[in-house]
Formats: structure tokens, sequence, C-alpha cells
């Protein structure tokens, strides 16, 4: 084999490997992301938290939010749109997130309410009974 022929051989072969690997960079870049399925999973966690504590009670336009977005990141998974479903799934377990954290503040401030009142109560009935020991 002369030195020309082996010259051409190696520069085939390097051509070769090059471009092979520049194929396989292009379809590494050009392939579907994964489906965002741990934030799905968080978003249906996190409604089925306020679902448990009666958040559609407290705060039904937050659930209603919630369960619209999981709706729109399950419609965009189907469509391929990855980036997109986990924005959405993000922005529904936040929406839970808020109605949870609004139903658990409702709850507290009832409560509250009702301690009051119990408290004010006790309070005539203290001032009616040391009245009329008088």
């Amino acid at each position: 084999m002369n030195q020309n022929t082996q010259f051409t051989s190696r520069a085939f072969t390097w051509r070769l490997a090059s471009v092979t690997a520049g194929l396989l960079l292009l379809a590494a870049c050009a392939s579907t992301p994964q489906p965002p399925t741990q934030a799905l999973q968080a978003a249906e966690q996190a409604i089925a938290s306020a679902e448990q504590a009666r958040a559609a009670e407290y705060a039904s336009p937050e659930l209603g939010a919630a369960r619209e977005s999981l709706t729109a990141a399950r419609t965009a998974t189907e469509k391929k749109e990855m980036d997109i479903a986990k924005r959405l799934a993000e922005q529904s377990r936040a929406a839970a997130e808020l109605a949870l954290a609004r139903a658990e503040a409702a709850k507290a401030q009832a409560i509250n309410a009702e301690m009051q009142a119990s408290t004010a109560t006790l309070k005539q009935e203290m001032q009616r009974n040391t009245g009329a020991k008088k």
C-alpha cells in the first residue's frame, strides 16, 4: 500500500467517525423528553390532600384551578409537549396546595370564632353567678 492510499483511508475513517458522532448527537438532541411523571404524581397527591381536607367547601376556585391545570398537563403529555406538561403539573400542585392552605386557615378561623363565643358565654355565666351571690 502506498503512502497516498494510506492517508486517504485514514481521512475517510475520520470523516466517517465524525459524521457518525454528529448523527448520534443530533439524534440525542431530537429525542422526545420524558413525561413529567413525578410532577403529575405530585399534583395528583396535592389535589387528593386538598380534597381530603374538604378544600372544596373553603377554597373551591383554587381546587378547580388545580384540577383544570392537571387535566391540561395530561393533555400536553399526550401531545408530547413535555415542557408545557411539566409546567402545568407544577401549577396544578401549587394551586392544590393553596386550596389546602386556605381550607386549613378557614377551619382555624371557624374554631377560633367558636372558642371566642364559648369564652364569652363562660364570662357571662361567671358574671351572672357572682351577681346572684351578692
